[in-house]
């Protein structure tokens, strides 16, 4: 397993929409493992084949939800004692998504990007899907999903399609983010 670089705006790269998996194989495996080792390290709980440049319909989500059987660790970060939960790896893979049934009421959340770093901004997307999807030996799969993860992998599959978050946004909004982030790059 390696740690991939994570593409990021304004990259054309992340544009490019990605292409359907007919092989199932070693290197798609290896693809995918590499894909969880840079989600964890970034970390993250999404992403996209695409944003490690490999314009590929994979995705890999894990929710990281707060293991309660777990001790509290205690924690000393910018010098701030306090204790975390741990949380519970969940890993999930999806190959070749599509959403069948999204439903009418729609949930906004808080959303951020690994390709656009620490910038946050409120996205508008259906709360419910069913989605259908295979998985690593080709096998299909279909869920209803709702909260987080389908907030989680509507987000990735508009990855699928040269989408980001960010594009949801008005152009006024979007510009914001964009010069965010160009001002801290430039800090840096």
């Amino acid at each position: 397993m390696a740690i991939r670089e994570i593409i990021e705006v304004p990259d054309p790269r992340l544009k490019q929409i990605s292409a359907p998996v007919t092989v199932f194989d070693e290197e798609l495996k290896t693809l995918v493992a590499d894909m969880f080792e840079t989600m964890y390290a970034a970390p993250g709980i999404g992403l996209a084949a695409v944003q490690v440049g490999v314009p590929l319909r994979v995705l890999v989500i894990d929710l990281q939800p707060d293991d309660p059987d777990a001790e509290p660790v205690p924690c000393a970060h910018d010098g701030h004692h306090h204790h975390h939960q741990p949380t519970k790896r969940e890993p999930r893979v999806f190959i070749n998504p599509e959403i069948l049934d999204p439903s009418a009421e729609r949930r906004v959340y808080n959303e951020g990007c690994l390709s656009v770093p620490e910038m946050y901004a409120e996205v508008e997307r259906p709360a419910r899907i069913r989605a259908r999807w295979q998985d690593l030996d080709g096998n299909v799969h279909e869920e209803d999903m709702d909260d987080l993860l389908a907030t989680c992998l509507q987000h990735e599959m508009d990855h699928l399609e040269g989408i980001l978050f960010i594009d949801h946004l008005s152009r006024l909004k979007r510009q914001m983010v964009l010069r965010k982030l160009e001002k801290m790059r430039r800090a840096a």
